[in-house]
Formats: C-alpha cells, structure tokens, sequence
C-alpha cells in the first residue's frame, strides 16, 4: 500500500509514506555530504504539484525548497536545525492540498444550548 497522503524519499533509497514530523527529524538526520545528500517530501502520482526538499550543504548546515504551483510558491531558505526544519516542513505538508481527501466543514456546535 502506499502512501495515503504524501511520501519521503532519500537519495540512498529510503522511503516513509505519510512521515511524521519525527521520521522527517531521522531522515534530514541521516544526510550526509557523500552518498546520501537530499530528502525529497511529494505526493504520490505524476507531476505532483507541491514538493519539499531537504539538502545537506557542504558548508554545513541544509537548504529547504518549498514548491507549489497552486500557490505559485517557491521558496529556497537555509537552516541548521534538524528539530526546526522538520516542523517546519510538518507544517507546511498539512497545508498543502490533497485530491480525495475529506474537506473540514462546521455545521455546527457540537453541544447546542
């Protein structure tokens, strides 16, 4: 089965669907500047239209890419701290759209007076 949502791939093979803001910490964690240098955080399917991705930098430290074409989004920043960038990205992938899944409505409040 698949990935419900969205799946994380590192260029040594790893792959988490639906990672959590911990596994995303362990993967970002595991890069290092030889074999194993980027994460990338997309949906399932052909052209997805968002991704994230997560690049050790040589210097030190990890350049993030953030992209949306919905959004016309598209935003490079640079980060050293692995706990940060992962809820950051955590963040980020809930806001993005997901075809299929559920809308949130309100109809009302759950306990009338």
């Amino acid at each position: 089965m698949g990935a419900e949502y969205y799946g994380a791939d590192s260029e040594n093979g790893d792959r988490i669907d639906d990672p959590s803001e911990d596994a995303l910490f362990m993967m970002i964690s595991d890069l290092d500047d030889s074999d194993n240098t980027f994460v990338v955080v997309r949906p399932d399917g052909d052209d997805p239209v968002w991704s994230a991705s997560v690049t050790f930098l040589d210097e030190g430290g990890y350049e993030i890419v953030r992209r949306d074409t919905t959004r016309d989004e598209h935003r490079v920043t640079t980060a050293t701290g692995i706990d940060d960038i992962a809820r950051d990205l955590t963040l980020w992938l809930a806001a993005r759209d997901f075809p299929g899944r559920p809308t949130r409505q309100v109809t009302g409040s759950p306990n009338p007076l």
